[in-house]
């Protein structure tokens, strides 16, 4: 156990390092590192704990700071409340990462079927136990949770499998499915997808002709990023991720304003296309996000519309497709370990008779149009919780959290009782 004190600009950094096993049903196997920073203001010593769960998967969490800009743009009015933990997630950041390169990190040295095995145990279930874990160590008796998107996610599981350490919940964008197929999800999401392609075009009508264009250059071979790896066009449909976020329209006619053969273009594509080999374990396992008890099976690819597949203007957001693996140079190191991955039978997490038994406070926002969490889905799910105070609003996308601090104003307000949905 590695465990330091650090100081920042009006904030104490509190750094842990705590060793736990792989798979917390055989502790006595391979152990990995799960790190996390304890974030106390200024006389915020005594305040509780509020654990920040990341969305994704396979994001560590943000580096804070106040000046000279708060990061994450929330910290402070958290940090009038609470103490913030804020915990890699396993497999990111110093959480013992997972590197696109099979021979480096984690994975090095196993073989595919090995790689796979190892990946299982990145989800959500397994993300709880080293939060509990974390909480044990630190001898906290109950905290509260931040859950952004998938972060959500795992906060629901929270609450099915330890409600007794949870004091309240916050999730934003995070009310995830429960009781309904992958397969529904992913149709849901590509109509949201579709919805949001055409709103698109109404704003920006001269856009649809280059996005046409693209992909036209994509089935030709002609379109490459910096590094050398071609563009298909179902990867360039996946730049549909940006119009899913709060300001996600602007960005994408602003790549669109560039020549597609230029080097500005190349540049600004690579680094709005979602999956990567920065954070291998968001391309790999976020299917399993919403695999409750079965296997994906590449369940976006398996439902993409017909109307979608004739039309390459209508964009996608996170749908993921097989090839990718094959395409990018970073990725395909793993393609196997992914295959394999694909058809792995995953454990369930979320149960509607646990949510409804756990009697924890949980405040949530659900965006009316959210590309990546269905609001029908979100509804269902919150009523479903014992206690559930929800905000549907339509001022915010999915990255609400992140572009306005009024949303974690008033989830810790309606939390507390403050004020009522």
């Amino acid at each position: 156990m590695l465990d330091e004190t650090k100081f920042l600009p009006a904030l104490k950094l509190r750094e842990i390092t705590l060793e736990v096993p792989l798979d917390h049903t055989e502790p006595q196997g391979r152990k990995i590192e799960v790190f996390a920073r304890i974030v106390t203001g200024e006389d915020g010593a005594n305040k509780p704990f509020l654990l920040f769960l990341q969305g994704g998967p396979g994001n560590e969490d943000p580096r804070p700071a106040l000046y000279p800009n708060p990061n994450p743009n929330w910290l402070p009015r958290a940090l009038e409340d609470f103490q913030v933990v804020m915990l890699d997630q396993r497999g990111t950041g110093r959480s013992t990462p997972v590197s696109a390169d099979p021979t480096t990190g984690a994975l090095a040295g196993l073989d595919a079927t090995a790689q796979a095995e190892y990946l299982t145990h990145l989800r959500a279930d397994e993300i709880v136990n080293d939060a509990e874990a974390l909480r044990a160590y630190l001898g906290v008796e109950r905290w509260t949770l931040l859950g952004q998107s998938f972060g959500g996610f795992t906060s629901v599981h929270y609450l099915c499998s330890h409600p007794e350490a949870l004091a309240g919940a916050i999730l934003t964008g995070g009310l995830t499915a429960v009781g309904h197929s992958i397969e529904d999800v992913y149709s849901e999401t590509w109509q949201i997808m579709t919805e949001k392609s055409e709103k698109y075009y109404r704003e920006f009508p001269e856009d649809r002709d280059k996005v046409r264009r693209v992909a036209e250059l994509c089935a030709e071979g002609k379109l490459t990023l910096p590094n050398g790896d071609t563009v298909s066009p179902e990867r360039w449909r996946t730049v549909g991720i940006t119009i899913g976020m709060q300001g996600g329209m602007q960005r994408l006619h602003n790549l669109l304003d560039h020549d597609p053969l230029s080097a500005a273009f190349r540049h600004d594509l690579g680094a709005a296309l979602p999956f990567g080999g920065r954070n291998p374990v968001y391309a790999i396992l976020h299917e399993s996000s919403y695999a409750d008890g079965v296997a994906t099976r590449w369940a976006a690819e398996r439902t993409m519309p017909a109307e979608v597949k004739q039309d390459p203007t209508l964009l996608g957001g996170e749908h993921l497709h097989r090839s990718l693996f094959l395409e990018d140079s970073e990725l395909s190191g793993l393609r196997e370990a992914a295959d394999l991955v694909a058809e792995h039978v995953w454990n369930r997490l979320y149960s509607a008779e646990a949510l409804a038994a756990a009697q924890v406070p949980v405040a949530a926002v659900a965006y009316f149009q959210d590309a990546y969490v269905p609001l029908k889905f979100s509804l269902e799910t919150a009523q479903m919780m014992a206690d559930c105070r929800l905000w549907v609003t339509s001022e915010y996308e999915h990255n609400g959290l992140r572009q306005d601090v009024r949303v974690l104003d008033r989830l810790i307000d309606l939390l507390q009782g403050r004020i009522r949905q």
